[in-house]
């Protein structure tokens, strides 16, 4: 597909600097670009490359402009980032248009009960499995080998690639991405212990995703004991990510790789949890708060801020004195100081 500068201002604003008519068939960062290319510049550390790339045209801020037009082509913007970021979107729904018009919305193979309620515009891939009750709202996309369980519920304009699970009864809102292999609602691990062996607790609850929320693949959201597991609106998560039974994750909160979150933990609003990190169960995190990679988090933080530890792994026993006495280093640390000032 291509597409010309004057039709990307036309979709995305900024100002145009240069040929509105320039082609562009690809975007492409400043070291792989071509002259069909579109790239960006968002920093001035990086204006030295502005002369050297072969990109057609740039998107650049105001500080960077009269450097971008000296060469060439440009569309200026307060946020080359950000429009760079809408730019992708842009891209990434024509050239999802263009490939629709040219296949089969349903594939035949699909399964679709006769119950199921699939909306104007629903695509449907290979082998996909739609069960009785489903709702698809419009413009949703269901890729092949994609499992949607009874009454389960897809909003409008949200793509599941391939080989998604969405259990019964669970809901994913508007214009979300599940990538390949997340599983959706499967049995969260509730067990209750009986002379020596695990009694299961069937779990009784689903999950609820809100609206432009992202899960990286083969990631896990299970579903709740008795209530609900909750992703907020704008949730983001990255690949290989586990999200245990009646977990209630905030607004705009995202999570790097390999995450574990604990059954019934409660994560704020807009924080971040940094890769391998770990949150307990029945805990709670406040808005605001940033966990860096590896973290364990073994109590409740109820300020924002940037939190950071990892303990050495010991017998229990062991473990509870060296973690008392290391929360005391501080205190010690000055009083052999004073005691250093005396002698």
């Amino acid at each position: 597909m291509s597409a010309t500068l004057a039709e990307i201002c036309a979709a995305l604003g900024g100002v145009l600097h240069g040929e509105p008519g320039l082609s562009i068939t690809r975007l492409a960062s400043l070291e792989a670009a071509e002259a069909d290319s579109l790239s960006f510049v968002a920093q001035a550390r990086y204006a030295s490359q502005i002369a050297s790339t072969r990109a057609g045209a740039l998107i650049v801020p105001p500080a960077l402009l009269d450097q971008a037009a000296a060469r060439g082509a440009c569309i200026e913007t307060p946020d080359a980032y950000l429009y760079f970021a809408r730019l992708t979107q842009w891209w990434q729904a024509r050239r999802a248009a263009a490939e629709q018009a040219e296949g089969e919305a349903i594939h035949p193979s699909a399964v679709i009960h006769p119950k199921a309620q699939l909306g104007e515009g629903v695509t449907v891939g290979a082998f996909a499995v739609i069960e009785a009750g489903v709702v698809v709202e419009p413009s949703a996309s269901i890729g092949a080998h994609c499992v949607l369980e009874r009454r389960a519920h897809v909003g409008a304009r949200t793509r599941l690639a391939a080989r998604v699970t969405l259990g019964h009864d669970c809901s994913v809102g508007s214009d979300c991405i599940l990538h390949g292999g997340v599983v959706i609602g499967a049995d969260g691990f509730g067990f209750a212990q009986h002379q020596g062996e695990w009694i299961k607790i069937e779990q009784l609850g689903a999950v609820r995703i809100g609206d432009r929320v992202e899960i990286g693949a083969n990631s896990c959201i299970d579903r709740g004991a008795l209530e609900d597991t909750v992703l907020e609106d704008g949730v983001k998560l990255d690949n290989l990510i586990q999200i245990g039974h009646n977990v209630q994750v905030g607004r705009n909160t995202a999570m790097a790789g390999c995450v574990g979150v604990a059954g019934s933990a409660k994560i704020g609003a807009n924080c971040t949890v940094g890769g391998g990190a770990v949150v307990l169960g029945h805990l709670t995190l406040a808005d605001g708060v940033h966990i860096s990679a590896a973290s364990v988090v073994m109590r409740s933080i109820h300020q924002p801020g940037q939190y950071s530890g990892v303990f050495p792994l010991d017998d229990n026993r062991s473990w509870e004195k060296n973690a008392a006495t290391l929360r005391q280093l501080h205190r010690l640390r000055d009083r052999i100081k004073a005691l250093e000032k005396q002698s």
